[in-house]
């Protein structure tokens, strides 16, 4: 046998141990290297959020990354050791990105890499809209990470609630309102009352409230809104849902900002199909499983048809309930450079939309919503030049007035529409834009806050109809809390506030000029 021979049988040998020793410590090892890539279109890492699920369709964490419930957010990138098997994924940055989707399936010892770009949509912060979450359960230490994931602007951080307070014995920071990225703004000092009348939402306050001795129903939940109120008139504070037992209660004190018209009842995977232990909608009249989204805007435009000029606002409970950070936001219109005091200034203005997918941009003869028309005598004539941006389908746009769907406008299935409306109005109140997504299993939309319209001498509407609904919810609500409260001096504390209310309503009642 030649020393060439010898020399090739010799490699061959060792060649085949190799790769039978190779073999063995891929089999040693049953996991493989997951990497995504995910860039913007010109080729950059991406902040984003990740869905990953497994075969068995169990959600897959991404290790040192910010997890809740079904999904991790990344600056971009992001490695994972994972067992062989077959994968899907969903890859979102808030509705100003297109979504990207996809399978593979991953095999013992091998590497993948998934690659992503996501294109925009929308840029809206270049027309001068920014969005913004008020329900925020995160980790402080996760917010700026998850804020850049989700292209969101504001996004204040509830860091005390009923008996959890994150305060208890540290010092207070001095730096409450946190600024990154030159335009993006979360404060550290949120707070949320939530018992028996429901939750009601604090931001911008210097200290946690002393609410951790609460019982379920007393003391009212009005006198913690009167209390904040007084010792900082600063305060925002935002009614959770419109539902909640006590919405007549707050609202007829006067001292709330804003009201979740796109709330958390309303899930990016799911609606929640009662209304916990709010007022209970009819389901005949507001059926499954979208029902409370639409009891969510009766409610809403009750309040409006009594003359009650509440902000719409929108908040996820992102690491409460099942939502990512920014899924319902509220966007503003700021003119010139964003800064804290001027998005609270828009939304106090209700120069702003709410959703959670599509994008509603709206101008009534020039004019952005929270505008107020007036003229000495109807018709009013109003051109609406309305902008939808949508990665789900919208088969239409509803114009609302005064309650009511007076008129309608189809759409196709294109991601950006626009369109030109004619709206003639022939009496004093309200109107706004509202556009459905056809998704099925959720309520996904976005309405922009209302417009208003002052016609001759009556300058507001009073619904006879709308002020009956709230006077009636008060006696409702007092009754159950007769039952509910059974020390007499607790009940007559609580009952001094639902009076006030009671009082409230049925002067409304009084000074109703429309049916």
């Amino acid at each position: 046998m030649s020393a060439t021979h010898i020399a090739c049988r010799l490699a061959a040998f060792t060649l085949l141990m190799f790769g039978v020793a190779g073999t063995a410590a891929a089999a040693d090892d049953p996991t493989a290297q997951l990497t995504f890539e995910i860039n913007d279109s010109s080729g950059k890492p991406i902040p984003c959020r990740i869905h990953l699920r497994d075969g068995a369709g169990m959600a897959v964490k991404g290790p040192g990354l910010p997890f809740f419930r079904d999904h991790f957010s990344c600056s971009g990138r992001a490695e994972l050791k994972l067992p062989p098997g077959e994968y899907q994924y969903e890859i979102e940055r808030g509705p100003e990105h297109a979504r990207v989707s996809g399978k593979f399936e991953l095999k013992a010892g091998r590497d993948e890499i998934v690659t992503a770009t996501l294109g925009r949509v929308a840029e809206l912060s270049k027309l001068g809209w920014y969005g913004g979450d008020l329900h925020v359960h995160r980790p402080v230490e996760d917010i700026e990470l998850l804020m850049r994931a989700e292209d969101l602007h504001v996004a204040p951080v509830i860091t005390w609630w009923n008996q959890r307070n994150l305060w208890t014995g540290r010092d207070i920071p001095r730096d409450l309102l946190r600024t990154f990225d030159g335009n993006r703004f979360y404060h550290v000092m949120g707070g949320e009352d939530e018992r028996g009348g429901g939750a009601v939402l604090f931001f911008n306050f210097d200290r946690p409230l002393a609410i951790a001795d609460a019982k379920r129903e007393v003391p009212s939940s009005a006198k913690y809104v009167a209390e904040i109120r007084e010792r900082d008139p600063r305060v925002w504070i935002d009614i959770e849902k419109p539902f909640w037992w006590d919405v007549p209660l707050w609202v007829a004190g006067g001292k709330c900002d804003s009201i979740g018209i796109a709330n958390n009842h309303m899930c990016r995977s799911q609606m929640y199909p009662n209304e916990a232990w709010g007022r209970p909608r009819d389901l005949q009249e507001f059926p499954d499983p979208r029902g409370n989204g639409f009891w969510t805007q009766e409610i809403y435009y009750h309040l409006l048809n009594c003359g009650v000029r509440l902000q719409p606002s929108a908040g996820s409970a992102s690491g409460v309930l099942p939502n990512p950070l920014g899924y319902n936001r509220v966007y503003v219109n700021v003119e010139g450079n964003l800064t804290y005091a001027k998005w609270l200034d828009g939304l106090k203005a209700g120069r702003s939309f709410v959703t959670n997918g599509p994008l509603l941009i709206c101008r009534a003869n020039g004019h952005a919503p929270g505008h107020v028309f007036t003229a000495e005598a109807g018709p009013l004539v109003l051109r609406l030049d309305v902008t939808v941006t949508s990665n789900d389908p919208v088969p239409k746009l509803e114009i609302v007035h005064n309650g009511r769907e007076v008129q309608t406008v189809d759409l196709d299935r294109t991601t950006t529409q626009q369109r030109d409306v004619t709206l003639t109005v022939q009496e004093s109140g309200w109107f706004l834009v509202r556009a459905i997504a056809d998704v099925p299993h959720t309520f996904r939309f976005a309405s922009t806050a209302p417009f208003h319209i002052e016609l001759g001498d009556r300058k507001r509407l009073v619904s006879r109809r709308s002020a009956k609904f709230f006077a009636d919810w008060v006696d409702e609500r007092i009754a159950r809390l007769r039952e509910a409260v059974k020390d007499e001096a607790e009940l007559r504390d609580v009952l001094r506030f639902h009076g006030s209310a009671r009082d409230f309503w049925q002067d409304r009642l009084v000074q109703a000029n429309a049916e």
